[in-house]
């Protein structure tokens, strides 16, 4: 049988580590080279496909590939915000047409939730058309919310260790901070992603799993009014004189005005008003039992996209989980994710296996309510336990030339259009 040609693509928010299950799908097609022909990616996820805008990565440096490794984020292909919702008979036509266009036999959908929706969708309507095309989905968020609540299905996803490690480290320089000038700030507030699960703020507690720091961590599932916060934070400054206060992006503070994404979900970054702004207005209204006021900070983005903080499992893991997904491929096997286990071990150890799309599309696994400490403002060694490994121990290697941070950058050499112009259904 002949080659056939690939399409990867990205969804949905990135992460430090997207770019290396990228560069583990590239080299694995590399080395099935009778299997897998050229390799394509879509500009900018399923729209680039809908648009039929294909980036020839086939026709890129070796070099170029190989830092993307250390290529955090997106911008080698881009992702997307765009979601083929039910009804969107349109699209899901054009993607068969551009398929077929280009030979493309395999189908890779790096992304969460909704972008292995996405690829199942997919997989069902060439199998309903009869196009002999594969899709793969590979798992990728840094929130960690796909699969069950058993991690059967999942252990982790690729992108959680990196941001797992970026709070490790910054709640310790943050705690400095606050040990310094506490007594004119003695409330810190710090924002952190995680709309709808706790798996994000809960790391907080690796920077202090001897809990020396006075630290308190509010999750979506804590359950926590804002006067009971007060109460709380005041608690502490009457012990300590100070207070950091660790609250998720999905934390209810009330209304924030906040805007919806294409997929459905709250847009906590682009809102009138953030969580930490309402919590440090709500502190400063209330009588502080401690000299001086609350402030906040919200890293954003920077959480999602900072190589420097990067872990090396993580890194491995997202090659691997990449790799794996060809394998899958090559064995002709439609409709499935690869996947990260965890082994049964004293030391910590994972395999890469398959589960349908089916169990994981549209997936939302909350943080378990045992990991939850009895007072609702921090988490159990058990999560200390299964999230520890997952940060790795060593500093990132990265590319420095001239004084900057050395990243992919693809020429711009795109596959020849052969449809007509094509403007996708929810534009």
């Amino acid at each position: 049988m002949a080659a056939r040609n690939v399409i990867i693509a990205q969804s949905g928010g990135p992460s430090p580590v997207i770019n290396n299950t990228l560069r583990g799908i590239i080299h694995k097609c590399k080395h099935y080279g009778q299997t897998f022909g050229k390799i394509y990616g879509a500009w900018h996820g399923i729209e680039g496909i809908l648009k039929e805008e294909l980036l020839d990565i086939s026709a890129q440096d070796d070099n170029e590939i190989e830092l993307l490794k250390t290529t955090p984020a997106a911008g080698s292909i881009g992702t997307c915000r765009y979601k083929l919702k039910e009804g969107q008979e349109n699209d899901l036509v054009r993607v068969m047409e551009v398929f077929k266009a280009h030979d493309i036999g395999y189908f890779f959908y790096i992304g969460g939730n909704d972008s292995q929706h996405t690829a199942l969708s997919i997989s069902q309507k060439c199998i309903e058309k009869g196009i002999e095309t594969i899709s793969v989905g590979v798992p990728k968020t840094i929130d960690n919310d796909i699969g069950d609540s058993e991690f059967k299905l999942i252990d982790h996803t690729p992108g959680y260790g990196s941001v797992a490690r970026y709070w490790s480290y910054n709640i310790q320089n943050l705690n400095e901070e606050n040990r310094g000038s506490s007594p004119a700030d003695p409330v810190l507030v710090v924002q952190v992603m995680g709309r709808k699960t706790g798996f994000i703020p809960a790391t907080a507690r690796l920077a202090d799993p001897d809990r020396e720091y006075p630290i308190q961590i509010y999750m979506a599932e804590s359950n926590i009014p804002l006067p009971l916060l007060a109460e709380n934070v005041n608690k502490y400054l009457l012990e300590y004189g100070r207070c950091i206060v660790v609250v998720s992006e999905g934390y209810d503070a009330g209304n924030l005005g906040e805007k919806k994404d294409a997929f459905g979900h709250s847009e906590y970054g682009a809102s009138k008003m953030s969580v930490h702004q309402v919590i440090v207005n709500y502190l400063n209204s209330v009588r502080l039992k401690a000299r001086g006021t609350a402030r906040g900070q919200v890293p954003g983005t920077d959480q999602r996209h900072s190589m420097i903080y990067a872990s090396n499992t993580d890194l491995e893991e997202a090659y691997l989980v990449g790799e794996k997904a060809v394998e899958i491929a090559a064995e002709n096997e439609n409709g499935w994710m690869a996947t990260i286990l965890r082994r049964d071990s004293d030391i910590y150890d994972v395999k890469y296996d398959k589960v349908p799309l089916q169990k994981v599309a549209l997936s939302e696994r909350c943080f378990p309510e045992k990991w939850i400490a009895g007072n609702r403002y921090d988490v159990t060694d058990d999560f200390i336990e299964y999230a520890r490994p997952l940060v790795g121990d060593e500093w990132v290697n990265i590319p420095i030339v001239n004084g900057k941070q050395r990243f992919t950058r693809f020429k711009p050499v795109f596959v020849k259009k052969k449809l007509n112009e094509y403007i996708p259904e929810a534009y």
